[in-house]
């Protein structure tokens, strides 16, 4: 199996905060500097030089972070893996679906069970709701999480210094909803989402989807793509039975409150480019990357 020490050992046990968000700094460095030079395949020392470490620290940090070298991880970044994403897609996906996979016992890997709030909810502005959020640290930085007695209900990262601006960001959507600082409240939400051990369907995550009914129907087809697959925005519509809306899929994309657990970063263009992420492209090669690393360790 993968080592996930990283990730797990610093959702589970306490430890410098700090430390966790210097390696997935230096984790984003790496990245950015080889979604920049891929094409070139940069060697290790040039890649570990980018990320202010040595060849030898950056090895065992991305060994430890995904389960993947940097050579590998670099493979998983390529345009030729991204189509091959979308070449995998539709069978792996409707084999899912045909088999019932698409039902709350299991929406994806993280054995997801959803509830949508009702169109008046919606309209309200979240009034009369309370949701109350914290800041964790993650695989891909500080993860801000939002969260109500009925489930999650926003998941949003942020880089040091921009913790207040990506929950402010998330708080906007419900904006008559009553916010409390809960850290205590919203740690178990983090260790369910970020510690693949608790991965199970038995104990699935219970989501909550804040949206008008068209962003969640797209939200609800993000949840059924399975790790390792993705899907273009065209297919997504046609999936909605809605085969024109490529745009407003794009834009319901964009608008997803819940991020990685409700899969946007699955969501490619259709000729394979990773196109843009709400929380930062090198966020969302990331979790293609890591994703891959789990999948390669299964």
């Amino acid at each position: 199996m993968m080592n996930l020490a990283l990730a797990d050992h610093r959702l589970t046990k306490p430890g410098p905060r700090d430390t966790a968000l210097a390696d997935y700094d230096a984790v984003r460095r790496a990245i950015a500097f080889i979604s920049q030079k891929w094409k070139t395949q940069p060697t290790v020392e040039a890649i570990a030089d980018a990320a202010g470490l040595t060849p030898d620290e950056l090895h065992h940090l991305f060994r430890r972070w995904a389960g993947l070298t940097p050579k590998a991880f670099m493979q998983a970044l390529t345009l030729d893996h991204a189509k091959s994403l979308l070449r995998g897609s539709a069978s792996v996906l409707d084999a899912a679906l045909d088999s019932g996979l698409s039902g709350p016992g299991r929406l994806h890997d993280l054995f997801v069970t959803h509830e949508a709030m009702s169109p008046g909810e919606w309209k309200s502005g979240g009034a009369g709701l309370t949701l109350r959020y914290g800041y964790h640290p993650s695989p891909f930085g500080t993860a801000v999480v939002i969260a109500s007695e009925r489930g999650l209900a926003g998941l949003a990262f942020a880089d040091p210094g921009g913790e207040e601006a990506a929950f402010m960001d998330l708080q906007q959507r419900w904006p008559r909803a009553t916010c409390i600082a809960d850290q205590a409240f919203t740690a178990p939400f983090a260790q369910r989402v970020f510690d693949p051990v608790q991965w199970r369907p038995e104990q699935p995550l219970r989501v909550v989807l804040i949206g008008t009914d068209f962003e969640v129907r797209v939200w609800e087809t993000l949840l059924k793509i399975p790790m390792g697959r993705a899907l273009c925005y065209s297919d997504i519509a046609h999936r909605i039975a809605s085969p024109k809306a490529s745009r407003a899929v794009g834009a319901a994309i964009g608008k997803n409150p819940i991020s990685f657990v409700v899969p946007c970063h699955r969501a490619l263009g259709k000729t394979g480019a990773l196109t843009g992420y709400h929380w930062g492209l090198t966020r969302k090669q990331a979790m293609i990357g890591w994703e891959a690393g789990r999948l390669g360790a299964g």
